[in-house]
């Protein structure tokens, strides 16, 4: 009978594919996927450290595999991503539960099959130093029709609500070469979509002299097969006209942009370090909708950061009817520890954030209402 692993994966698209490569290196070493938990006898939480909540669900959920570890003291558990690449965590993590086995972050990832093979009766992994992306890695990919493919890792952003640098690193691009072959052979097997994933993928080859992301969207759309091609995440302040033009007139990109504007106050938009102001945005959504007349396009909001009053809040609401986005991923600001935000003063209450990001996703709600009846 073939050993078997169970994955649970918090947060992004990144995580998801990232639990791919996992599962790719536990395929290689001979497990099988199991359909329920308790089956496994490799367990992986691979956690999220974006919001709170998500950080409260791993510490939750990681307590309740004891009562598994007990009955069975060979089952491997193992907590790895963005939560334990912040070392006060894994530390924590470690101290708290003594039946978990392996503790590693985003920067070692590529490690894990060393790590599963360790003789040690634990192992915290922690590493400062991020790779590039560990290349050649395998996948056991489970997105259906669509593929992920890695461009690039990490930000240079920092937004001062965001925890994202400190846990995913600088920028590093993929060569290209890399990144077309690997979209080559997913063509090769028969995938219809292909996601190019990135922190900010419109800063592609900006930190190694590679290719722009316009010119690498180019050669993606001159690769020979049927297959689709979207990407994420866009920063505002990175979306240039080239990669517009691109999308505009390759029919293999899909008319679809993600381009979170976070807040639709000056003010705010200032203090969250996003580098871009409303007007700004508005003239780049501008731009869009008139070079890709059927685009769609959706937003990440954030409500109640620190100092958001009401006025700026509806100035928020306001630019959400202007661009009249085809859908909106509304947030509570959620304190990180480590980020600039966490010593703003002024910070907003649960319930008037609660309150804030309703109306969001029920001005969303009227939006749509108003598209299926035929106002644009």
């Amino acid at each position: 009978m073939s050993m078997k692993y169970y994955i649970t994966t918090y947060g992004c698209q990144l995580n998801v594919h990232e639990s791919e490569k996992l599962a790719g290196i536990l395929k290689e070493e001979g497990y099988e996927s199991a359909d329920d938990i308790k089956d496994a006898d490799v367990i992986i939480f691979n956690t999220c450290a974006i919001r709170e909540g998500a950080e409260d669900r791993v510490f939750g959920n990681v307590g309740a595999l004891k009562k598994l570890k007990k009955e069975n003291k060979n089952k491997i558990i193992a907590v790895c991503g963005c939560m334990t690449q912040q070392k006060e965590k894994a530390d924590k993590l470690y101290k708290m539960f003594p039946f978990v086995d392996i503790i590693f972050g985003t920067s070692n990832l590529y490690k894990f099959k060393e790590f599963l093979n360790k003789k040690t009766k634990r192992l915290l992994a922690y590493d400062e130093d991020f790779n590039l992306i560990g290349e050649n890695m395998p996948f056991y990919r489970t997105s259906g029709d669509n593929a992920w493919v890695n461009i690039m890792q990490g930000c240079n952003n920092f937004c001062t609500y965001c925890i994202v640098p400190y846990v995913r690193g600088r920028e590093r691009s993929r060569k290209s070469e890399d990144i077309l072959k690997e979209i080559k052979e997913v063509v090769r097997e028969g995938y219809k979509k292909i996601t190019l994933l990135g922190q900010n993928v419109n800063s592609y080859g900006k930190d190694c002299g590679e290719i722009c992301f316009s010119e690498l969207l180019k050669k993606v759309c001159e690769i020979d097969g049927d297959f689709k091609v979207a990407f994420m995440t866009s920063h505002p302040k990175d979306l240039t006209s080239d990669v517009i033009d691109v999308i505009a007139k390759n029919d293999k990109l899909l008319k679809e942009i993600h381009l979170p504007v976070q807040s639709g106050s000056n003010k705010i938009l200032e203090k969250m370090n996003r580098k871009y102001t409303r007007e700004k945005y508005l003239s780049i959504i501008e731009e869009i909708k008139t070079k890709i007349p059927d685009v769609r396009i959706t937003t990440d909001i954030i409500v109640g950061f620190p100092g958001e009053t009401e006025e700026d809040f509806e100035q928020t609401c306001d630019l959400i009817k202007k661009v009249s986005y085809d859908g909106i991923f509304a947030f509570m600001y959620s304190i990180r520890e480590g980020t600039i935000a966490e010593k703003m003063p002024n910070q907003v209450s649960f319930e008037e954030k609660n309150r804030r990001v309703n109306k969001i996703l029920q001005l969303e709600k009227e939006i749509k209402k108003g598209k299926n009846n035929g106002n644009n």
